[in-house]
């Protein structure tokens, strides 16, 4: 078949993602081929259908497919409307070799967790900015997988680490504007990153990601009823743009930075 359809591919700065790979094929069948990275797969739209170590599987749109490196597969659309898919490419710090073989054995795994937070973190992957929020994504993905890949030899179970969460967050309060990756946070408080994430959530009732955003915007909304215009004071509170801002303070404020800053110059003397 002819490859005909749209395609998009970038390398984000997120630690162990290879690559980001969206296509939009109508016509097309990847002949058999190997990676040397893994390789995380949703379907969007249709359907494909691959061959895996002389085993027939499927990718229906509540799938998650994980095929492992160095292991042969080839893929072509179930229907004559093609297949809408996003991937990430993986290297071995994200999942170890001792998944492969269970990986081989059943890579299309029908769990609605992990198909929403994939979901979640290809969002996450195109909006600049919000590398905090997909590191943590990423690393509760590898949780699941291997929980799912490898039942009862996962992690047991999430203990409170209140102690942890608070250092955490002053680490958070601290770089408000210069922003903290979760391979930092790792760093300077030695723990695991899925354990740090978990101990944060459970303590407070917010991701890392989502207390941080709610801190820019509370320096946003100071220095908007002060008179700064919003692209100075997306620049100034740690937003990657003006658009970065903007989603995030409609999403917690209910407007946007402008129109909170006329209200702020109209309101009652």
């Amino acid at each position: 078949m002819a490859a005909q359809g749209n395609v998009s591919a970038w390398r984000p700065c997120i630690p162990g993602v290879v690559e980001v790979f969206h296509a939009h094929y109508t016509e097309y069948a990847y002949p058999m081929h190997v990676h040397d990275v893994w390789t995380l797969l949703i379907v969007d739209d249709g359907a494909v259908r691959y061959d895996l170590d002389r085993h027939e599987h499927g990718t229906p749109h509540d799938t998650v497919s994980l095929l492992p490196p160095h292991v042969p597969h080839n893929g072509s659309p179930v229907g004559p409307d093609g297949f809408r898919k996003r991937v990430l490419y993986l290297d071995a710090s994200r999942l170890g070799e001792e998944l492969i073989g269970p990986a081989v054995d059943g890579p299309d795994l029908r769990d609605p967790v992990l198909r929403r937070r994939v979901g979640q973190l290809h969002t996450a992957l195109v909006r600049p900015g919000d590398e905090l929020e997909a590191e943590s994504r990423l690393t509760l993905i590898g949780e699941r997988l291997r929980d799912l890949l490898r039942p009862g030899g996962g992690r047991g179970i999430a203990r409170p680490d209140p102690a942890l969460a608070r250092r955490l967050r002053e680490l958070l309060d601290e770089r408000v504007v210069q922003g903290l990756t979760l391979e930092q946070a790792t760093a300077l408080v030695p723990a695991h990153p899925a354990h740090l994430v978990r101990a944060f959530s459970t303590a407070y009732g917010i991701a890392p990601h989502q207390y941080l955003m709610s801190r820019r915007v509370d320096r946003a909304r100071r220095l908007l009823l002060a008179g700064r215009v919003p692209a100075e004071v997306a620049a100034e509170t740690g937003f990657y743009d003006q658009a970065h801002l903007t989603r995030h303070f409609k999403r917690l404020v209910g407007v946007t930075p402008g129109r909170y800053r006329a209200a702020g110059a109209r309101r009652p003397s």
